[in-house]
């Protein structure tokens, strides 16, 4: 089958919608085999919905991009991340944003929207990519491989005389997390971002996620040995300073932590509670932080530090920070050498740009209960999806390497 230049294939996309007394499945699948676009509703509720795209591009490298479809009548388009999305009348162009305008030859970009519908809520029945058709009728000629159904893309068939590709295949890594119940892995609420968060990297990336509900920096560390008394300084007392078992799992030599890793440290939501055992002081909490950050780093191990996501608390029509021990990571990061990306700051401005607030405190419904849980701290999944993409897009912007292995 012959594939056209600066082209791209369909990803056959599954797309979620919602009918009357329940949730359907639909499926778009472009009939050009060698153009298209996956398009997924990953939530929905009354008057509004959340959109996740991604493009292949099996023909020449581009630098940049602008993919463009249809809005049907009642659909909108309020927020985007990851593109830059304009509508003019029913027509809808979102292009790169300045880290993902680059698409190779067989990468992947994705970007997502939330919008707003009435009547009904249809997929784009077609999309164009750098102005070219991305789905429709067939325009192969008679003689072209006719594509089969299914996720899998049309290969372009190989000749006797081309050789094998030489390029050594990445190096496999693992992404360790340590952090709370907004990190960790749920299968339902509360879900955790972490868990999310494997969907952003290529399949080299191995995502071991070991955030525990619950847990301050102390308690994760040293599960079982911290007691309900305080010390003259104020800190929680240990009995044993014996680390848990989810942290000597990491250090462990042989299956633990391996050069070229990464591990994303979150904490500080129950941190600031007053009772022992999950109080932890301003100092000890950044001496932790830092006694995690050396441990990882004599090991070849590259630490991230993440200040803690925000929940959503309102004053009025504006979002704003609710979170202790932002500044103390951040100092943390700043004396042990490691980066630190400002959750607090990107959740809250998240929160504002899909204008969660005001709100009348019932998280179950609307935007906001498609978000988080029924308590306004813990979310749902596609919450958990948006807070996770707010780390991989600030990966590329602050120049991360580990950026380098995101889709």
């Amino acid at each position: 089958m012959k594939v056209r230049r600066s082209r791209l294939v369909v990803l056959a996309a599954t797309v979620l919608t919602v009918v009357a007394g329940g949730l359907g499945i639909a499926t778009a699948q472009a009939a050009t085999p060698a153009c298209g676009v996956a398009y997924r509703v990953t939530s929905q509720w009354t008057g509004g919905f959340g959109a996740d795209v991604v493009v292949t591009n099996l023909g020449d490298a581009v630098t940049s991009w602008a993919v463009g479809w249809s809005l049907a009548p009642g659909q909108g388009v309020t927020q985007a991340w990851n593109a830059a999305v304009t509508v003019t009348g029913t027509a809808v162009t979102a292009t790169n944003v300045s880290y993902n305008g680059a698409v190779g030859s067989g990468a992947s970009v994705n970007f997502g929207f939330t919008g707003s519908w009435s009547g009904s809520n249809p997929v784009p029945s077609s999309f164009s990519f750098n102005g070219i058709t991305c789905a429709g009728p067939p325009s192969a000629t008679p003689t072209a491989q006719t594509p089969t159904p299914g996720p899998t893309p049309c290969p372009e068939p190989s000749t006797p005389s081309a050789s094998p590709s030489t390029s050594p295949a990445p190096a496999p890594i693992r992404v360790w997390m340590a952090g709370d119940s907004t990190m960790m892995n749920a299968s339902s609420c509360p879900i955790g971002w972490g868990s999310q968060f494997a969907s952003y990297f290529t399949s080299n990336v191995t995502v071991q996620n070991s955030a525990v509900g619950g847990r301050s920096i102390q308690t994760w560390l040293y599960e079982g040995n911290v007691t309900s008394t305080k010390n003259s300084a104020g800190e929680c007392t240990l009995s044993s300073t014996a680390y848990s078992a989810r942290w000597s799992a990491m250090l462990d030599t042989g299956s633990g932590f391996k050069t070229g890793d990464y591990l994303i440290i979150q904490f500080g939501i129950n941190d600031g509670d007053s009772a022992c055992p999950r109080h932890v002081g301003t100092n000890r909490f950044k001496d932790l932080l830092g006694v995690m950050a050396t441990a990882a780093k004599a090991r070849g191990v590259k630490p991230i530090f993440v200040t803690p996501v925000a929940a959503i608390t309102c004053s009025g029509s504006t979002a704003v920070g609710n979170r202790g021990f932002v500044a103390e990571t951040t100092a943390a990061a700043a004396a042990n050498g490691v980066p630190v990306i400002d959750l607090h700051a990107k959740s809250v401005a998240l929160y504002n740009t899909l204008r969660l607030c005001p709100n009348n405190g019932d998280y179950s419904t609307g935007a906001v209960g498609a978000f988080f849980c029924n308590d306004h701290t813990h979310f749902e999944a596609a919450g958990a999806r948006q807070i996770a993409g707010l780390i991989a897009t600030a990966l590329r912007a602050q120049n991360i390497p580990l950026a380098a292995h995101l889709k």
